[in-house]
C-alpha cells in the first residue's frame, strides 16, 4: 500500500517569527497553517524549505519578491517555490490559510510564482484539514484529506495576477507612480519621453524588464488598484474609476479577460467565501 503523507496541522497567531520558525522546523510532508492579520501588517523577507500555497480566504494579500509583486484576492492562492525570499503585506484585514508541501512532484516543485484560483474542492479540503487539526499523528482521514489536497493543488487554474516590477530604477519609479494613480490615458510614448528614449528603445526595455507589453502591464496594474476595493464591496462603477476607466463596460471587458468572470460575479464569490 502506498504511504500516505505525514500530516501536520496547526493554527498559529500572526507573529511571523512563530509561524515561519515552526514551519522550518516541522517534519510533516504536508502542513497547514492558519493566521488572521490586520490591514497594514507585514511579514519581512523570509523563505521556506517547503513549497507554499498561501491562500486568502478573506481580504487581499500582496507578496513582494525581487521578481515582482503578486496580488492574492479572496478565493485565490500564490504558489511560492521552496527557498524563494518573499515578503507579505496585508492590504486589508486578512484570513490566510497556507499549505506547505515537501513533495517529490518535480512538475510542482519546478513551477515558478503563480497565482492560482482555489477551487471549491481545495477550499473544502483545507477547511476539513483545519477541522481535523486535533487528530493524533497518523490519523488516516486527515492523511487522506491532505493527499487529495496535494493532488488538487497541482491542478488548480492559473490566474494572471502577477505584476512584475522592473529592476531599472527610472522605469520602476514610473511603474510605482502609475500603481498609485492608474489611468488608461497613460501612453507608451509619454513614458518613453520621460526617459528620453525612442518608442522602439523603450518598448524593448519594458519587455525585457517586465516580460510584458506596456499595455498588458498597465491593465494589470489597474486591476491591482481596484481588486482590494472590490473585495471590500466597492460598487463596480467606483472600482472602474479607481482603475482609471471612464467606461464601465471597458473595465468589465478587461476584468473578464483577466479573471474569467465579471466584477459583480467576482464580488459575489469573494463574499461567499
Amino acid at each position: 500500500m502506498r504511504k500516505l503523507p505525514q500530516p501536520q496541522v496547526e493554527a498559529l497567531h500572526s507573529d511571523h517569527r512563530h509561524i515561519h520558525g515552526t514551519v522550518a522546523d516541522a517534519d510533516g510532508d504536508v502542513l497547514v497553517r492558519v493566521s488572521d492579520n490586520p490591514a497594514g501588517y507585514t511579514i519581512p523577507l523570509h523563505s521556506h524549505r517547503q513549497i507554499q500555497l498561501l491562500c486568502a480566504f478573506s481580504g487581499v494579500v500582496q507578496i513582494n519578491t525581487e521578481r515582482g509583486s503578486w496580488m492574492i484576492p479572496p478565493g485565490h492562492g500564490l504558489l511560492i517555490p521552496a527557498r524563494l525570499q518573499h515578503a507579505v503585506e496585508m492590504l486589508s484585514d486578512v484570513s490566510i490559510k497556507s499549505v506547505y508541501l515537501l513533495t517529490g512532484d518535480d512538475d510542482l516543485a519546478e513551477r515558478m510564482l503563480q497565482v492560482l484560483g482555489v477551487t471549491d474542492l481545495a477550499h473544502a479540503l483545507i477547511v476539513e484539514a483545519i477541522r481535523l487539526r486535533d487528530m493524533p499523528p497518523g490519523h488516516r482521514k486527515l492523511a487522506l484529506v491532505l493527499e487529495l489536497l496535494t493532488a488538487e493543488i497541482a491542478a488548480l487554474p492559473i490566474r494572471p495576477l502577477g505584476l512584475p516590477i522592473p529592476a531599472d530604477r527610472r522605469l520602476a519609479a514610473l511603474c510605482r507612480a502609475y500603481m498609485a494613480a492608474p489611468s488608461v490615458n497613460e501612453r507608451l510614448d509619454d513614458w518613453a519621453a520621460k526617459l528620453a528614449m525612442s518608442r522602439r528603445t523603450f518598448t524593448r526595455l519594458f519587455q525585457r524588464e517586465t516580460g510584458l507589453s506596456f499595455v498588458a502591464w498597465r491593465q494589470q496594474a489597474s486591476l491591482f488598484a481596484c481588486l482590494p476595493r472590490l473585495a471590500e464591496g466597492m460598487p463596480v462603477t467606483q472600482a472602474a474609476m479607481l482603475a482609471g476607466y471612464d467606461n464601465v463596460a471597458a473595465f468589465t471587458t478587461m476584468f473578464r479577460r483577466r479573471l474569467g468572470t465579471a466584477p459583480r460575479n467576482y464580488m459575489k464569490a469573494s463574499l461567499a467565501r
